[in-house]
């Protein structure tokens, strides 16, 4: 298979032309929202989504998030759409927020990983929301990246794992979140946080005055079914050995460069994630800067890149500072230690 990367411009009618055929025809669209690249497929087709699987990797019973254009398609895609969904749509919606409802029977088993319930979003990235008012196609995307791999906040991280997987891409640059949305299950009786993400407990606390977080985003029981994507299979995984060090600024700094000279006198090669302010501290190749704590959005959206930059590099183990101060720490920290495998080293 070949596969077509076509700039996303809004001008650029023939790019979304040539996409909407795509997806009409139960292809494959790799296209950029504000968080990270999907991966879409028409939602309400299973030879769609099972190309979907195919083509990540994915094992099937990871549920696959659906992209609307406007509210009055979760009416379509939902058996019942709760008040307090109603005002985390008013809210949120379009943006980096994702809703997980019970499902209508129009909605295949195989977009849902098998589950009764599906998971739902409005992506405020103007090429996003033209392709799907365009195809008139509820757009299932996961993102486009080969499964457990870290995923793509540009259309050339896509192309280095789709190219001749996927019918085409739709390039629209760089991505302005650089992590996946923030899932909320609202099908119980308190409205739970499935992934964390852009949009925090506190931003939705205030709409809600409650909202629970699912334990399972720290301590997945390998025997049970996720409940969206993320939860039960290792994510985000650079292609070396990852581990997080945790504990005071200088401590974590002697602790890393002991572990990065260990690996290094062994042969390996070695690749650091720091702190801007921490840069400094470390007298070994490959210290990247991962953007500074006191701005954790520029932390969040560069992670991913910096993550694959490491495989560039062809470094065989990597350490991380932790990142988890600020409003986007816990969503950070989500993806590190899933990247991480759940590898992480505390020092006094």
């Amino acid at each position: 298979m070949e596969t077509v990367v076509l700039k996303a411009e809004p001008q650029n009618n023939e790019a979304f032309k040539q996409a909407t055929e795509v997806l009409r025809t139960g292809g494959l669209v790799a296209f950029p929202t504000e968080t990270v690249y999907g991966l879409g497929g028409d939602a309400l087709r299973e030879d769609a989504s099972q190309k979907i699987y195919a083509a990540k990797g994915r094992p099937s019973d990871n549920p696959l998030i659906v992209h609307i254009a406007d509210t009055d398609s979760v009416y379509k895609l939902a058996e019942e759409v709760p008040c307090h969904a109603v005002k985390l749509m008013e809210a949120f919606w379009p943006g980096p927020l994702t809703i997980v409802f019970k499902k209508n029977a129009i909605v295949p088993a195989t977009t849902t990983g098998g589950l009764d319930t599906v998971a739902i979003r409005m992506p405020s990235h103007p090429a996003a929301l033209k392709l799907i008012k365009d195809s008139g196609v509820f757009i299932a995307a996961p993102s486009a990246n080969l499964s457990g791999r870290p995923s793509p906040t540009t259309s050339e991280h896509v192309v280095q794992d789709m190219n001749g997987r996927i019918d085409m891409i739709l390039d629209g640059g760089p991505v302005g979140i650089g992590i996946e949305s923030t899932i909320v299950d609202v099908t119980g009786d308190r409205p739970t946080i499935l992934r964390p993400g852009f949009i925090s407990a506190k931003m939705i606390k205030d709409i809600l005055g409650d909202v629970a977080i699912d334990p399972a985003i720290v301590d997945m029981e390998s025997g049970m079914r996720p409940k969206a994507p993320g939860m039960k299979y290792t994510h985000y995984a650079p292609k070396g050995e990852l581990t997080i060090v945790e504990g005071s600024r200088d401590k974590v700094a002697e602790e890393i460069q002991r572990l990065v000279c260990q690996k290094n006198k062994d042969g390996y090669k070695t690749a650091v994630l720091a702190d801007t302010d921490n840069v400094a501290l470390y007298s070994c190749d490959n210290v990247f800067d991962a953007g500074s704590k006191k701005n954790d959005i520029t932390v969040a959206a560069g992670l991913y890149a910096l993550l694959r930059s490491c495989d560039d590099i062809g470094a065989e183990y990597i350490f991380s500072e932790s990142f988890e101060e600020g409003d986007m720490g816990y969503a950070i920290m989500n993806r590190l230690i899933k990247a991480a495998g759940h590898r992480i080293i505390s020092v006094d």
